[in-house]
Order: structure tokens, then sequence, then C-alpha cells
């Protein structure tokens, strides 16, 4: 292996992204392990970086290697690494834990929960990402995917969102009588779900809810037929826009909503739909919209909605060590359900040198993938 690697890294202060060639990284601990990088895949999130609006460095660095949904494969084990072998393919978690001693999440391992704000995000926060030729991460924070997921694995990180999000709902619907009991039905049978938005997550999320049991249906800005609005309707959800029905007339047609999803990042769309949120119904929020957007809002009458109707809303940001290998088992369901629909997501694969237009150009199809190795 060369002593030097290529990163895409960015820098905040100096307003620049380019490539550099790195020192390549060594294991120092035998709980690490060293990873030949495979797949990035590319979202909101980089491409925001890049808008120089966020992206903080390590410690002593004016760049940050940009990355964070990534596939890797096992190139050499620590002496104490005991689930992984060379060969293996891992797809690597995002958040690393604060050091805080009263922070209990993180203390907890559950540093999707952490307290103090003082986590640090590979990709994103004081720690570089994965857009690099190679890198070294404990074991604890690798997840391990098996060999005929290669060409989707790098999809596992944007879906954890989508499971922790269900994750939440579960617990926090056994406040009632919600989910289905019945030993031949999924958990969701004879429950309406709606997702806000048909990107990467939503997509992936509608894929999930499916798997579940609950009857979907997907609302999104853009009039079918569309390339998104075919593939959402080839999975069996119900492809709806946004600009020919309103919210009201969304409720009417489906019904008592169970569940919405929300995965547009928008808060205008998403405050629009709240309202009609069902009885007994859960909102998931998961997308972070640029501050300052103003919304207007009927209070009195969401606070009457949120208490008579006995709903729950709430937020959900990165994902635990379970969301991770609940994203890789539902890959391998979604691949035998829907082998062509889940390929469809990665509408480009593309070489580290175009790295400049996937992050700063206009933003085209679902899913870009950079691959740095095949």
């Amino acid at each position: 292996m060369s002593n030097t690697m290529r990163v895409i890294a960015v820098s905040k202060s100096k307003q620049d992204l380019r490539t550099f060639d790195y020192p390549a990284p060594a294991i120092t601990k035998d709980n690490q392990v060293r990873i030949r990088t495979l797949d990035v895949g590319i979202c909101g999130t980089d491409r925001e970086i890049c808008t120089y609006a966020y992206g903080e460095p390590p410690e002593g660095s004016d760049y940050l290697v940009l990355g964070h949904e990534s596939l890797g494969e096992v190139i050499e084990v620590g002496a104490d690494v005991k689930n992984l072998k060379v060969g293996d393919l891992v797809v690597p978690s995002v958040r690393r834990p604060c050091t805080e001693a009263h922070c209990k999440p993180c203390q907890a391992d559950r540093q999707d929960y952490c307290s103090t704000a003082q986590y640090q995000e590979r990709g994103i926060m004081s720690l570089d990402g994965y857009m690099a030729e190679y890198y070294v991460e404990e074991e604890k924070f690798l997840n391990l995917v098996p060999a005929e997921l290669r060409d989707v694995a790098v999809l596992t990180e944007p879906l954890t969102i989508a499971e922790k999000g269900l994750q939440q709902v579960w617990q926090v619907q056994k406040r009632l009588p919600w989910a289905c009991t019945e030993l031949s039905k999924r958990p969701g049978h004879g429950l309406k779900a709606v997702v806000l938005g048909a990107g990467p997550i939503g997509i992936l999320g509608t894929m999930a809810l499916i798997v579940q049991g609950f009857e979907t249906y997907v609302y999104s800005r853009s009039k079918a037929p569309n390339p998104k609005a075919e593939l959402v309707e080839s999975l069996g959800a119900k492809y709806i826009s946004a600009l020919e029905v309103t919210p009201e007339q969304l409720a009417e047609q489906i019904g008592n909503i169970d569940l919405i999803y929300e995965a547009v990042g928008t808060a205008e769309l998403a405050f629009s739909v709240l309202p009609v949120l069902g009885v007994n119904g859960v909102f998931v929020f998961t997308g972070i919209p640029p501050e300052g957007e103003k919304v207007e809002l009927l209070g009195s009458n969401l606070m009457r909605n949120l208490v008579l109707k006995n709903q729950a809303v709430i937020g959900t940001v990165n994902a635990d060590k379970a969301s991770f290998e609940n994203a890789i088992a539902d890959l391998g369901e979604f691949k035998c359900r829907w082998p062509k629909q889940l390929e469809a997501i990665i509408t480009g694969r593309h070489t580290p040198d175009a790295y400049k237009e996937l992050l700063q150009g206009k933003n085209t199809g679902i899913k870009n993938v950079i691959q740095f190795a095949k």
C-alpha cells in the first residue's frame, strides 16, 4: 500500500473544496481496523457543507475530509478485534460520543442522544470522514455487511434514519393499543402512513414502512409522472403530488393518518401536513431545514389536535448500533422484494474526479455515489 492516499476535503474558513494527498492511516490501537474505501454516498448534508455554511475540521486543521455514508473492505485488524476479519465488508457509523461523565447517553454508547452537544461526527464535525481511499476505525463503530449486499450497502446509513424513527414510533405508541398483534401479520398492518418527500431517505423509508405492513403513501411536490413517482408506485405505495392535492384533500383520500414520516427537510410542507395527522397519530421529523424559515400556523388548532386527538410529535437524528443492524437486515429484505427498485435508488456511480460537480453542481438523480475502489 502507498504511504499516501487521495482524499476529498473542504475548508469553511478558506471557502475551498479540493483533493489532497494525505498520509495513509495506520492502526495505532489493538481495537482498530484498517479499511479500504469502496463507495461513499453523497447526501444533502455533504452538499450543504460545500456551500461553506458549516462543517468543522479536526483540531489543528483547516480542512475537513468529507463523507459519512460509506462502504469499505477490511484490510487489516488489530490484535483485540474479535468479530471482523480481512476481506469483510463494513459500514461505519457517524457519531462519536462526548467525554463528559454526566452525559448518560454517551456513557451508555447511545451518543445519538448525546445531552451535551459535545459529540463529534465523521465528515461533519471535528472528525475527518470517509471520502478517502483508506481509513482506520474502532471495531465498535463498524457494522458487518453480507457480501451479497455489496452493490447497495452504501445505502445503509441513510436508511438508518428511517430505522431509528420507526424504532421510536414503536416505543412511543406503546402508550395505546396501536400496533397489529396478529401473529400472521406485520405490526403496521391496518395502519396508514404518509411519507413526506421522495428523495433517498423518503424512498428508503417507504420501503421500510411497507415491510412493516403499513399502507403507505408518498406526498411530494413534483407532479407525476416522474421517475421517483414511478419508483414509489412500483413498490406498492401511492404517490401524491402536493402541487395537485392539498393536505386536507390528502386526508380525505386516505382516511385517518396514523403516521407521518417527514423526509423532505422543508418546514413549510411539513407543517402544512401536521394538522391532518389522525387520531392517536404520530409525526416523525427527520429533516433539518435552514434556519430562519418562517411558517404561519394556527397554533390554537394545532394544540387542540395534539391534546384532543392524543397525538405525538417526535424528532430523530443520527442512529444507534441497532438502527444500523436493522438497516442492513432490511436492505437484504428489500433486495429480495424489489431488487431493481433498490438498485435504481443509486442513479450514478462516479470516480473521485467528479467530486466538484457532484458536491457543488446541480443536484441530479436520487443518490449519487463516489466509487473509490471496485
